[in-house]
C-alpha cells in the first residue's frame, strides 16, 4: 500500500467516523466557518484551559474534504497553545500553496499532511483550508 493510499484511506476514515464530529458540553467559543462557492459550512468548538485548547470539536456539512480535513485539524491541535495552533494553522495553508515542501518540517503536521497534493485539484482546496481558517478566527 502507498503513502497516497494511506492518506486516502485516512481521510475516508476521518469523513465517515470522526469522534469529532459532535458537540461540546458548554465550548467556550464557537466559529462559523462557510465556504460560499460549495456550500461546506462547519461549527468550530472550543474548550480552552488558559491558553491551550483543552478539547475540540465540530458540526456541519460539506464534502468528504472539508469534514475529514475538520476531523484531523481537532486532533492536530488539542493539548496545543493558541500560539502552537496558529502556526500550524499557517504552516498546513502554506502547505497547500506549496510554500512549505521540507517533509521534515510538515511532521509538525501529524496526520493533517495526507492533504499535501490537495492543490493538485484547485477546486478543493478551499475544502481542505475551511477549518484551518475557522481555527484562525476563533483563536484571534
Amino acid at each position: 500500500m502507498s503513502l497516497n493510499d494511506i492518506y486516502t484511506e485516512l481521510i475516508i476514515e476521518h469523513n465517515q467516523h470522526s469522534p469529532n464530529k459532535k458537540h461540546l458540553d458548554h465550548p467556550d467559543h464557537v466559529e462559523l466557518g462557510h465556504n460560499p462557492s460549495c456550500g461546506d459550512e462547519i461549527s468550530l468548538e472550543l474548550k480552552f484551559n488558559g491558553d491551550i485548547i483543552e478539547d475540540a470539536s465540530f458540526t456541519g456539512h460539506g464534502c468528504a474534504i472539508s469534514q475529514a480535513s475538520t476531523s484531523i485539524m481537532i486532533d492536530t491541535i488539542k493539548g496545543k497553545t493558541k500560539e502552537e495552533a496558529s502556526k500550524l494553522a499557517d504552516m498546513f495553508i502554506k502547505m497547500i500553496k506549496k510554500e512549505i515542501t521540507d517533509e521534515k518540517e510538515l511532521e509538525k503536521l501529524e496526520d493533517a499532511i495526507a492533504f499535501k497534493n490537495i492543490s493538485n485539484m484547485p477546486a478543493r482546496v478551499k475544502c481542505a483550508v475551511l477549518s484551518w481558517h475557522t481555527l484562525k478566527e476563533s483563536i484571534k
